[in-house]
């Protein structure tokens, strides 16, 4: 039997998390391994939010993954171990948005195999060299450098086998530039597989070895090896070098120890417990993750234990030899499967079970009254510190990255009754696990609803200037009148805005950099942003049926099928500069732009466009017909001057921002059913092509190119009648301040008179370089536009019979109710349309008990 699956979530959990400068930017950002999926997250600086740049498959298991810089180098790499038996070297690419793989090199089979590497990746804090381990016997050491193009080299892998070996972890010591030392945590069970009583077994202790990469020699030596006292878990690198004094702080049961080569005593310190925890006090206590954070004149360490408390770790020196090791109380999160302290301030805590969190460091936690320990306090053997767990003090969160993990028991069902039916989860562990109700669809925050006094028929949001973030009108179109809204704190009636209220709405726009368009049946209406109205009436007994429009251009079609075109001039020559200089500016601007197309017709029309919007009027006809792109600066100076004269005693100048109708008219050869303009590309002066849908089954392609406007470019014949066009540019990607964009192509979507029925409206959103099509989980919309306020950033403005709807979009659909205990198992009983679900944790008391445990204490 052959099945095929199709992915309705991609993993939410997280298995790994690194941080660094990917794209090259300063701005930091993470990687993390969801399973078989690479994902780039980045939280704004500002607000905190996360946003994701890219997701992609990697076809296979992530085991193991870090972040390293080449010495010098201005962004990070990524290396991954996988189950393929390959060690992978990944390189984003901000420009196609996506990882580039820069080296791919085979070392063993494929699969989670035991003594095959990929388990353990530690990397030299310089970048010079990465080692990749197994859970026994084999590591290897790849050495990383620059070719004569400064592009990353890899070396073929040197061995560091040790037979009958088991590792635990693997760090990369800093030792400056050094040869490069990698520390790791193994065990000898060889003596143990030949003692058929046991007793070698129980003797046996853990080891703490250095590996050296001798750079000169191109091999691997096992430097050092020393017993450790205590079963250890995992290692951290403490920063060597001239930022630090090296060596590695080694985690283990109940303990912390700071061990180093050479004069170097162990300097040991006890974990802090919880006073008056519940949980058996004979149980040991374990660090399971860490954080480094490092800047030129300190450095710390952020470690996590398994009850989810993090203390801060510092470390005192006396010439480069540790003397003490100090513990603080910082906060409690959630126990984090990777933890990543940014330069922004944030905390990113990828946990183990259930969401993830993003949090702001708003202190360091040294000026308040939390007690520090250290390891030169006077302990008797056995002892440790107490500390008193309490709410959050030094970190805030911001931000919250949905989980399902773990999913316990899953069912499907209707019992919602809605079309589809809904997905019910058991996710999460202990008192953070959840019921999660998960729907096909994107869910939905009602952030307003209002009724209105009938149906309307559109509804669109506009903003009063080009450049301002949040919308400032909210247009409703009914059939025989218009209301308009007013966005701030709240949303209000308003009269005043220049829109005409007593007819319908075609459609309306924020035009040029500071003005507002309303087309309605008999006109247009240009509204200035000192609310002077210029306005266009419709000749004799003709109407406005349909019409498109964009920042700077408006097209209608008047009844009989009659194509009247409108562009907006705009000043781009500033008030009192000289046309010789403007010219030459231009001239000057284009040229480095373009220098590749200094000959073509894109460049002359690119600067032509330019230098049109710069002149008057009556200027333009004399220069379309002898400007010649190619002229030197002498000669561009000397037109120059006579175009001055001839504005001068014309009466031209700058233009205006005054909406202008072309001279000729287009007269379609049926009536026209709908329209469509693109949005005018970044550093041009329009949208150089108008889609047009006739009742004749086609679809007309018209220039609007100064050179040829109205001219017809191209017909697509259809099987039934055009309903709507959308004309859409795909590829792009934004310019630098002052420097054009890679420019993407345009493509027409046409949708027809066919019979489409869905209970639910649908979202068409491009997201990661792709178009996705998702309804919402909402009863359905008549009518939508985008909203942006102080309060709803990104939101949706809607219309549904009589009432008006602001809407947010939540990231997926669904819907979490949390539980005390962790879930097992769950039915449904059909009958009542209820859940029942037995909850249960090992070794965890009931509300009662603990209480009589807390009086019990108490007392003693």
């Amino acid at each position: 039997m052959h099945l095929y699956n199709l992915t309705l979530q991609r993993a939410t959990g997280i298995t790994h998390a690194v941080h660094g400068n990917f794209s090259g930017s300063k701005l930091p950002e993470i990687v993390v391994s969801r399973g078989k999926t690479l994902e780039l997250l980045r939280p704004d600086p500002n607000t905190g939010k996360v946003h994701t740049l890219l997701a992609t498959e990697v076809f296979g298991i992530v085991r193991s993954l870090m972040s390293f810089r080449l010495t010098g180098g201005t962004k990070d790499y990524v290396i991954v171990g996988s189950d393929s038996g390959r060690i992978v070297i990944l390189e984003y690419n901000p420009s196609k948005n996506l990882f580039d793989r820069v080296h791919m090199e085979t070392f063993g089979k494929s699969g989670c195999r035991r003594i095959v590497p990929g388990q353990y990746l530690a990397i030299d804090p310089k970048g010079r060299a990465v080692m990749i381990g197994a859970i026994e016997k084999q590591k290897l050491v790849y050495i990383l450098n620059r070719d004569a193009q400064a592009h990353l080299t890899i070396s073929s892998p040197l061995e560091a086998h040790k037979s009958n070996t088991l590792v635990y972890h693997i760090v990369g010591v800093d030792v400056g530039f050094d040869n490069p030392l990698f520390s790791c945590l193994e065990i000898d069970y060889e003596d143990a597989d030949s003692d058929p009583t046991g007793e070698a077994a129980q003797k046996t202790q853990q080891t703490l070895t250095f590996y050296e990469l001798d750079l000169g020699l191109n091999h691997v030596v096992r430097k050092y090896s020393e017993p450790l006292e205590e079963h250890a878990n995992f290692l951290i690198s403490v920063p060597g070098g001239n930022d630090g004094p090296s060596g590695v702080l080694v985690c283990s049961e109940n303990y912390i120890t700071y061990k180093n080569l050479g004069d170097q005593h162990d300097i040991r310190c006890p974990i802090p417990r919880r006073r008056n925890d519940l949980d058996d006090p004979e149980r040991g206590l374990i660090f399971v993750c860490s954080a480094t954070h490092k800047t030129k004149s300190m450095f710390f360490f952020l470690a996590q234990t398994e009850q989810g408390d993090i203390f801060k770790i510092t470390v005192e020196t006396d010439e480069d030899v540790v003397t003490e090791i100090k513990l603080k109380y910082f906060d409690t999160v959630p126990v984090a499967a990777s933890m990543c302290v940014l330069k922004t301030g944030f905390l990113f805590i990828a946990s183990e079970f259930g969401n993830h969190y993003l949090y702001q460091i708003a202190n360091l936690g040294d000026d308040d009254d939390e007690p520090e320990f250290s390891s030169a306090m006077p302990l008797e053997e056995g002892d440790t510190f107490f500390f008193a767990p309490r709410p959050l003090r030094n970190l805030v969160l911001v931000d919250e990255l949905e989980s399902l993990s773990p999913i316990l028991s899953c069912q499907i069902a209707d019992l919602a009754n809605e079309d589809t039916p809904q997905v019910y989860a058991l996710c999460g562990r202990g008192p953070r696990s959840s019921l999660r109700v998960l729907r096909h669809g994107l869910e939905v925050s009602e952030m307003a609803v209002s009724e209105l006094p009938g149906n309307p028929n559109a509804v669109w949001t506009v903003r009063k200037r080009a450049d301002a973030d949040y919308d400032a009108y909210i247009i409703v179109s009914f059939v025989n009148a218009t209301l308009v809204l007013s966005i701030g704190e709240t949303v209000e009636e308003v009269t005043d805005s220049g829109f005409l209220g007593t007819t319908p709405t075609l459609s309306c726009s924020q035009l040029g950099d500071d003005a507002l368009v309303q087309i309605y049946p008999d006109g247009i209406r240009h509204i200035r942003t000192d609310k002077r109205v210029n306005e266009w009436k419709a000749p004799g007994k003709k109407t406005i049926v349909k019409c498109a429009v964009n920042q700077r251009q408006v097209v209608i079609a008047l009844t009989g099928g009659e194509v009247v075109y409108f562009e907006m001039d705009s000043r781009i020559r500033a008030p009192g500069k000289s046309l010789a200089t403007f010219l030459y500016d231009l001239e000057t601007l284009c040229a480095r732009a373009y220098p590749e197309w200094e000959d073509t017709t894109y460049r002359q029309r690119l600067v032509k466009d330019r230098l049109l919007m710069g002149i008057g009027d009556k200027s333009r006809k004399h220069i379309l017909s002898f400007y010649q792109p190619t002229w030197s600066t002498e000669e561009l100076l000397l037109e120059a001057r006579k175009l001055e004269q001839i504005e001068t005693s014309a009466g031209g100048g700058a233009a205006t921002g005054q909406l202008n109708e072309y001279t000729d008219r287009k007269t379609m050869s049926s009536d026209v059913v709908c329209m469509a303009l693109g949005s005018v590309p970044q550093g041009e002066q329009r949208s150089r092509f108008l889609a047009v849908g006739l009742t004749d089954n086609t679809v007309r392609i018209i220039s609007l190119d100064p050179s040829d406007c109205l001219a017809p470019l191209s017909m697509q014949a259809l099987p039934a009648s055009p309903e709507s066009l959308c004309v859409v540019e795909m590829g792009g990607t934004e310019g630098a301040e002052g420097e054009p964009g890679l420019q993407g192509s345009l493509y027409l979507n046409i949708g027809l008179q066919v019979l489409a029925m869905s209970s639910r409206s649908w979202l068409n959103y491009y997201y990661q370089s792709r178009f996705h099509l998702t309804p919402l989980s909402y009863q359905s919309l008549e009518y939508a536009s985008g909203f942006a306020s102080e309060q709803c950033p990104e939101g949706i403005v809607a219309i549904s019979t009589n009432t008006l709807r602001i809407l947010a979009l939540e990231k997926l659909g669904a819907m979490s109710y949390p539980l005390e205990y962790t879930p097992r198992k769950f039915a449904i009983h059909q009958d009542s349309g209820h859940l029942i679900i037995i909850e249960t944790d090992h070794n965890a008391y009931t509300e009662e008990t603990k209480q009589a445990r807390k009086l019990q204490m108490a007392e003693q």
